[in-house]
């Protein structure tokens, strides 16, 4: 039987081997691998959760034009046939350059700049877009969604049940009443997931990887998100923060923070993370391993949940 390696590398025309292929980290969408051959290394992502193409169609086109603007990201290689995802032995994969680097470490000065950067970069590049934005970044789950998902959690008996009680009854609802829709002006084609576990470090500099997400975006929003990723969370460095605010709008960057709208995105994505992570944690049809990943990203977001507080002082900080 043919091995995973060798079928990768025959439907990518990578060239002879021997291939070889181990995990390296697992993602919220999928699983990443490391493709071994006698002479390179490439980046297979496996898609857990089905895959819409017309979104890769859309990653593709960004971390192309994002090269134009000297933005460093690796490159997703089409197969033989065109297409920037295959479908091999019932999974959809995705073949990028290998890139050898560390985490970005979000205290370092000049990552940070590079953050601020980048973010103006992508933002002037993406102005005029006239598409809908995802209802992931615009909706957050209702009271009754909360409370059907929170019976089915008791039932499984997950040792999160309570934590996950507790916080429906003390903090989901002051983040979810600031999630509103965006306006039609300030809408920019962008990245969507700028934070320090896509950039990797190397020799060269910076590189961004990550770019499933790609698509239309409120820009301060984008930012604002990117700013709780970066400069500490709940409890954030105001230096840090008004460093990456200089460097972006040093950069020509159009948005700003005016206020708790502006974090809307950040409240979106993180309670709509932690509705579908427990969903995956209790659903009898996904294997072992995804119900398991899946409680583990329960509590570590539940632990680090923004905090509407928080991020009014952090936007009087950048007044100031």
């Amino acid at each position: 039987m043919q091995s995973a390696a060798d079928l990768i590398a025959e439907t990518y025309a990578l060239g002879d081997g021997p291939w070889k292929i181990t995990p390296v980290t697992r993602g919220a969408l999928g699983q990443i691998w490391k493709l071994s051959g006698p002479r390179t290394s490439w980046a297979v992502k496996e898609l857990l959760f089905g895959c819409d193409e017309d979104q890769v169609q859309r990653e593709a086109a960004l971390r192309d034009a994002s090269e134009k603007l000297g933005i460093s990201a690796p490159r997703l290689m089409p197969d033989r046939d065109g297409a920037h995802v295959s479908r091999l032995a019932g999974s959809h994969v995705k073949l990028y350059d290998w890139v050898d680097g560390t985490q970005a470490d979000p205290t370092d000065p000049e990552l940070l700049r590079w953050c601020g950067r980048t973010l103006a970069l992508l933002h002037r590049a993406g102005q005029g877009t006239t598409e809908t934005l995802d209802d992931w970044y615009e909706k957050c789950p209702r009271e009754t969604d909360w409370a059907g998902l929170y019976k089915k959690v008791r039932q499984a008996g997950v040792a999160w049940s309570d934590e996950l009680g507790r916080f429906l009854d003390t903090r989901m609802r002051e983040p979810a009443r600031h999630v509103t829709r965006s306006g039609p002006d300030g809408v920019v084609i962008s990245h969507l997931d700028m934070q320090p576990q896509n950039v990797l470090v190397g020799p060269a500099g910076p590189t961004l990887v990550d770019w499933d997400n790609a698509g239309p975006v409120a820009a301060d929003r984008e930012l604002a998100r990117a700013l709780f990723m970066w400069v500490g969370g709940n409890d954030f460095s105001a230096d840090a923060a008004r460093l990456l605010v200089h460097a972006y709008r040093d950069a020509g960057g159009p948005a700003r923070i005016t206020g708790l709208d502006s974090f809307s995105m950040l409240f979106a994505t993180a309670l709509n993370f932690v509705y579908v992570q427990a969903e995956c944690a209790v659903d009898p049809d996904v294997t072992p391993a995804q119900r398991e990943f899946a409680s583990g990203k329960v509590v570590d977001t539940l632990a680090t949940l923004p905090d509407p507080a928080a991020m009014a002082r952090l936007t009087e900080a950048l007044a100031g």
